[in-house]
């Protein structure tokens, strides 16, 4: 039987208003990507890719873990088999997939950056290698080209505190048509009872550490560096808080606390969690005197099995969704941090589908005068990011806080093609719009409903993160 085309134009939008609210409003959109893993050298490098497999595959954990389950030897996902094995590996496991949001992904990225319609699989995957692999020959697949074909208006990516923020610097919009700006990845400056944090304060590259002889000292340190990424556009900081645990310190205790892991003493459970709170609740503080927003992501099980970790790394594809969030300690948290009037703009992320309609309930907890939903429940992440992951965030929105204030999506991933993803976002809100419109769950007003879906999809971000040339 003929294939017939897969990624229409009209994909997942299944009713006459979805259409037109994609078409017509959320489609020609910009878009603001304040959360991802890209790299920062790599884009004002303006790079390109020598084959398909490095733009593609070689970035994924999410392919490198779904080539495992499919029986994939390491070899040929992480190993030093040649790129064109790992593809065809790829290609022997993406038919395997239905219902998963890679299929999707995937054949959306082949359809809009190689113009390839057909369903990849080991009975064509030398010969799509060999039309991807003519296409990447051409100057116009360049990163920079890459970002100006998704109409990439901002990027922030995720710098660790001792990153050279130099890339950042080097990119303006003016020059590469697209904002390129540090978010601060906060976990290292938790890390204190890590292997190897005592040689991390005296890393040679950096003189903002010398001479650390106290947690006063320390924090001076890190707001040293806070202000250098200040300087570089950052607006927004990141902590990942598998377990949240809230143990309230004092000052002096803490000081006690970090005074012994510098002679390199061992903290008890509760000693290394009062002094990591204590940490936060001063990292916090520092976000709202900057006015940067505050990024939680929340309930990742990242011990599971200790021989792929210690083949790969912490980031190989073998995390799994944890516990639901106990929401105690993470008010405790917030509330601190508002009663010292310092509690800055935060988004909250949810890996457990459990804890969706809680997180969003909680936006309506922490308010302040002039500030629109300045808790908001973040964009569906990681195991939740695919269509009814978004249908049941959306409807949670709607239900339960104001949708028409979210502040849409981001694309969480180390790949530069994987900004269909915002495009997969869109369609997915406009579906669900479109169906409440024919229930007449909502009204047929254009103008009211294309405002709702040009600020989620674009416009709220700019205004809730404060993005300068906002207007296009």
């Amino acid at each position: 039987m003929e294939q017939t085309q897969y990624i229409t134009d009209d994909f997942l939008l299944s009713n006459k208003a979805a259409r037109r609210l994609y078409h017509e409003y959320a489609e020609p959109l910009p878009i603001v990507d304040y959360h991802c893993h890209l790299n920062p050298t790599l884009i004002a490098a303006d790079h390109r890719f020598d084959d398909i497999c490095e733009l593609w595959i070689e970035c994924d954990p999410y392919k490198w873990r779904a080539m495992r389950m499919n029986g994939i030897k390491e070899e040929f996902i992480t190993g030093d088999v040649s790129p064109v094995d790992k593809f065809t590996a790829w290609a022997h496991t993406l038919p395997r997939l239905a219902g998963n949001p890679l299929f999707h992904w995937s054949h959306m990225e082949l359809k809009r950056y190689f113009g390839i319609d057909e369903l990849l699989g080991p009975h064509n995957a030398i010969d799509i290698w060999d039309r991807c692999h003519a296409r990447l020959e051409q100057a116009e697949l360049s990163v920079h080209s890459l970002l100006k074909e998704a109409r990439v208006h901002t990027v922030c990516t995720s710098d660790e505190l001792l990153n050279n923020l130099k890339p950042h610097s080097e990119v303006t919009r003016e020059k590469c048509g697209f904002n390129l700006l540090p978010s601060l990845r906060g976990d290292s400056i938790l890390a204190i009872q890590g292997f190897g944090f005592t040689d991390w304060l005296q890393r040679p590259s950096d003189s903002t550490y010398e001479n650390i002889q106290s947690l006063d000292d320390y924090k001076r340190a890190v707001c040293s560096r806070l202000d250098r990424f200040q300087q570089a556009g950052c607006l927004l900081a990141d902590h990942s808080l598998d377990l949240l645990f809230f143990e309230d310190v004092s000052d002096n205790e803490a000081r006690g606390y970090f005074a012994k892991v510098l002679k390199g003493e061992s903290l008890a459970p509760l000693e290394l969690q009062g002094l990591q709170n204590h940490l936060l609740l001063f990292l916090g503080s520092e976000y709202a005197a900057r006015n940067w927003a505050m990024q939680l992501h929340l309930g990742a099980q990242r011990q599971t099995s200790s021989r792929l970790r210690s083949l790969l790394g912490p980031a190989g594809g073998f995390t799994c969704i944890g516990s639901c969030i106990d929401i105690v300690p993470l008010c405790r948290f917030l509330d601190k941090l508002e009663s010292r009037g310092a509690l800055p703009r935060t988004i909250l992320y949810n890996l457990n589908p459990n804890d969706t309609e809680m997180l969003t309930s909680l936006c309506g907890s922490f308010v302040d005068e002039g500030v629109s939903c300045k808790i908001q429940h973040g964009p569906v992440w990681w195991y939740n990011d695919h269509k009814d992951g978004m249908e049941r965030h959306l409807t949670a929105l709607g239900n339960l806080s104001l949708l028409s204030r979210f502040i849409g999506m981001t694309t969480d991933s180390r790949s530069f093609l994987s900004y269909v993803r915002h495009d997969y976002f869109r369609r997915v809100l406009c579906n669900h719009l479109g169906r409440w419109v024919q229930e007449g769950q909502l009204p047929v007003d254009w103008v009211w409903l294309g405002e709702m879906v040009r600020g989620i999809c674009f416009y709220n971000a700019l205004e809730w993160l404060g993005i300068k040339e906002g207007k296009i």
